[in-house]
């Protein structure tokens, strides 16, 4: 039995990604299920939901997943994507004495462009250097740039964990991020928002090389 936890699992509610792409979903969880196994399955309904992936059993072809104890992030990733893929998915943690608990989200797989997509969900910066990264969209409407778990950027700029954040819509259909002077702990996942819709992106932020290269 799953039961659909409040606050206990952070994930996206609804991703479109094109046909014949991947997309990863972190999913934040509390600290009092570090140890706990986690895993990702497909289904409306809980009762009838089944199993694609578990942190324990790391890979099923199509599906694989990952745990981040530090930062209490699990990430699932969903390989070579159809049509028939498209569907509610549940991001959850097992619980040994009582109902695991899960959060659901909507995957929308299209053949055309999705209605809200980046160009890669993987980045990286440098520490103290600036980072664009633009969200593509197929409708207007107000578009956010958000934290895992933390705060939101609405145009034209704010701040998320003390890092300067600006963005441009000067673009058609384009929502540019700009992260101003990157810090070490600006590495984790963000994403994107446009009503319901979510794209998440991973950042990692390391030192400058000092190899020249």
């Amino acid at each position: 039995m799953i039961t659909a936890g409040i606050h206990s699992i952070t994930t996206v509610s609804k991703v479109s990604v094109k046909a014949g792409g991947s997309v990863s979903i972190p999913c934040l969880y509390e600290s009092r299920y570090i140890n706990n196994v986690k895993y990702l399955c497909n289904g409306y309904y809980w009762n009838s939901c089944s199993y694609a992936v578990k942190t324990h059993k790391q890979s099923s072809g199509k599906f694989s997943i990952s745990d981040d104890k530090i930062q209490r992030i699990f990430t699932v990733t969903i390989k070579n994507l159809m049509e028939q893929d498209t569907g509610y998915y549940w991001c959850v943690v097992e619980i040994n004495d009582g109902g695991d608990n899960g959060k659901y989200f909507h995957l929308s797989v299209t053949r055309g462009a999705p209605s809200l997509y980046v160009a890669h969900q993987e980045i990286t910066g440098v520490i103290g250097e600036k980072i664009t990264i633009k969200c593509y969209h197929g409708y207007p409407g107000v578009i956010q740039w958000c934290r895992l778990g933390g705060s939101c950027v609405t145009e034209p700029s704010g701040l998320i964990d003390g890092t300067e954040v600006t963005t441009d819509r000067s673009v058609p259909n384009v929502f540019t991020v700009a992260m101003i002077v990157l810090k070490t702990e600006s590495s984790g996942w963000y994403w994107c928002v446009q009503g319901d819709l979510q794209m998440p992106v991973h950042l990692t932020v390391h030192e400058k090389s000092t190899t020249g290269e």
